[in-house]
């Protein structure tokens, strides 16, 4: 009878209450970013479904207990507040946004809670070094800076930046910012937007009227999605280039007939390449899924590759000071082409940054 009655409330008991190992993730799982949250989450799970297939990570299988905060600062803050304090999570995972990922840092000191992949390339988050925040991507900086400087090299020298008006498009603003520096040319306009509701009827007559060739889009999926709209509604064919952040199947979906020609910046090497172990790994997985791998769910996968060593290194029973040392003691760590390493002064982990446009079938091609 006792084994009944325990075996009952198992199975009314949610999922993570279950699980050994707590991984904590709040996101905008509904709202603006809701795509590119779904692909990278996706991606992390290929990764995470196949060792806990396996056992898990020292025979404990990891949950990775999710929450919306719909792109929301505050309430990411609230969520995250949440699943260290209540939940208990060992770590928190793939937290979406810049604002976001910033107001945790008290919260994180607080605790010993390691974050680890926030999805986001915020400076701020590597310089200076945060303890408990473990990147694995890229800079927002490196690719905006990356974004001008290659339009130089091919002669596109009137160049426009609408950045969103948050510490996201400031930090982007940055980088571009240093593009032209080396360039050794201004930029044609520098364009301020609301984050969540841009102005296009002023935005687009300033940029037409300057005849730019080019625009370097720092921004949400659909606000640069609204605004390609509606800057081919003004006859408009400058170049557009926006950054990692939009590098899903989702934001190509948002463009419409307009995605065409469309440039993204990448954190990671392309998507299709057999020439990185980790790539090939993410394509078979994904093929077992039915489903096809994109840009944003190697990010996702890239970051489950980090997660998963650091639990491993950190041994039985990994609570967050454990998983904490794993992190700032691993060194070269090889995701599969590619190496992740940290140390106390040094959190940035990947500096990998690419170029790719969307081609005529909506695939991002390099």
């Amino acid at each position: 009878m006792k084994r009944i009655v325990v075996a009952a409330l198992a199975a009314l008991a949610p999922a993570w209450a279950l699980s050994q190992i707590v991984i904590g993730q709040t996101a905008g799982i509904t709202g603006i970013v809701a795509a590119g949250v779904k692909e990278t989450t996706d991606g992390a799970k290929l990764w995470i479904d196949s060792i806990n297939a396996k056992g898990g990570v020292n025979g404990q299988k990891i949950e990775l207990l999710s929450m919306d905060d719909k792109f929301d600062p505050k309430l990411a803050v609230a969520n995250a507040k949440v699943l260290v304090e209540e939940k208990n999570v060992t770590a928190l995972f793939l937290v979406r946004g810049t604002p976001h990922s910033e107001g945790m840092i008290p919260l994180l000191e607080q605790h010993g809670v390691p974050l680890i992949a926030p999805s986001t390339g915020a400076m701020s988050l590597h310089n200076p070094v945060r303890k408990h925040v473990f990147n694995v991507r890229a800079t927002y900086q490196r690719e905006a800076e990356k974004a001008v400087t290659h339009l130089q090299t091919m002669g596109v020298t009137r160049i426009a930046v609408i950045y969103a008006d948050d510490s996201f498009g400031k930090d982007g603003l940055e980088g571009a910012q240093k593009g032209f520096q080396k360039a050794g040319f201004q930029p044609l306009a520098v364009i301020k937007a609301d984050r969540l509701k841009p102005d296009f009827t002023a935005i687009i007559p300033e940029v037409t009227s300057k005849e730019a060739q080019a625009i370097v889009w720092i921004a949400s999926g659909n606000a640069v999605a609204d605004g390609v709209k509606a800057l081919r509604a003004a006859k408009s064919a400058a170049q557009v280039v926006t950054l990692s952040n939009n590098a899903s199947s989702g934001f190509v979906k948002s463009l419409g007939e307009n995605a065409r020609g469309v440039v993204v910046t990448q954190v990671f090497p392309y998507e299709r390449s057999y020439a990185y172990g980790f790539i090939k790994e993410a394509m078979a997985l994904a093929k077992q899924k039915n489903t096809e791998l994109t840009p944003a769910m190697l990010e996702g996968y890239a970051a489950a590759k980090v997660l998963v060593e650091g639990l491993r290194r950190a041994g039985p029973n990994p609570n967050r000071a454990k998983l904490q040392a794993a992190l700032e003691n691993m060194r070269n760590f090889d995701i599969g082409g590619l190496e992740v390493s940290y140390a106390p002064d040094d959190h940035t982990g990947l500096d990998f940054a690419d170029l790719s446009i969307i081609g005529q079938d909506g695939k991002f091609k390099r």
